[in-house]
């Protein structure tokens, strides 16, 4: 199992990294999708948020269909297709280390990966869920079984068990999740999350899957802001943040750079401490 001060610090060359969200708009095929724009507006809006994320100075991006609402838990082809393109257009502008997830899909986001050269994928990769999109169920066997297949082993993968607007099914604590996923599936990190994009993540149950994870890196997933990325951070080994970096905090909106850096001058702060 990979080590906090290892890997992280391998691909981020940083200790805490904070990762961007970059949210995609609706892709072809989606409901949300604006056939007038094409796909020539969502690589524009991918161009633009990852400049804004890269000026204020986070340490990594995490790209993905964050607008394909509402999301299935197995896309259609044009989804990773989609993305890829975006991604190979965009390329030559990423100057941190970039993951990708294609929500919610733990396949398509490793192939996805492994076309990109992302470094790594964040998904749902464990558990059975009563979900806003149905019975959720996965099959980490297959899936770590597809990766070895693809030669994907470097991709790092960053296991959420706590998804948003769902509920596990298995009735066990979450420090019996935290375990027996360390023990029985080899995560290279666990996410914590709120209830949705942007909801805040309870402390006290960052705190528990810290304790119950071992070596394994715990990243909080949703809900970090300036206030209180700090305390967030003082419990995570590192903090994907998406809304907060929004114009006006909303979900909706596009990415404010001047936010980005007011979050990341707080983690500069607590690097120095």
């Amino acid at each position: 199992m990979a080590r906090p001060d290892t890997w992280l610090s391998e691909v981020f060359d940083v200790s805490k990294p904070v990762i961007g969200m970059c949210h995609l708009p609706a892709l072809p095929g989606d409901p949300g999708f604006d056939a007038a724009g094409g796909v020539r507006a969502v690589v524009e809006h991918g161009r633009r948020e990852i400049a804004a994320l890269q000026e204020g100075g986070v340490d990594g991006i995490l790209i993905s269909n964050e607008f394909s609402l509402p999301y299935l838990t197995k896309t259609e082809p044009i989804t990773a297709i989609t993305m890829a393109r975006v991604i190979g257009e965009l390329s030559d502008e990423i100057s941190v280390p970039f993951g990708v997830n294609v929500l919610w899909d733990a396949v398509a986001s490793i192939d996805l990966a492994m076309a990109t050269g992302a470094r790594f994928v964040r998904e749902i990769f464990t558990g059975v869920y009563g979900s806003d999109f149905g019975v959720w169920d996965t099959n980490v066997g297959a899936t770590a079984r597809h990766r070895q297949r693809l030669g994907a082993g470097d991709v790092r993968l960053l296991f959420n068990i706590v998804p948003e607007a769902a509920a596990y099914l298995g009735g066990r604590s979450i420090a019996d999740v935290a375990r027996s996923t360390v023990f029985n599936c080899r995560p290279d990190g666990l996410c914590v999350s709120g209830l949705t994009a942007g909801a805040p993540t309870d402390t006290s149950t960052l705190s528990v899957v810290k304790q119950n994870a071992g070596d394994t890196p715990v990243v909080v997933n949703t809900g970090v802001r300036a206030e209180n990325v700090k305390e967030q951070l003082s419990i995570a080994d590192a903090a994907i943040v998406g809304t907060y970096f929004k114009q006006d905090g909303k979900f909706e909106n596009s990415v404010d750079k001047d936010r980005v850096a007011t979050l990341m001058s707080e983690v500069h702060d607590l690097r120095k401490a």
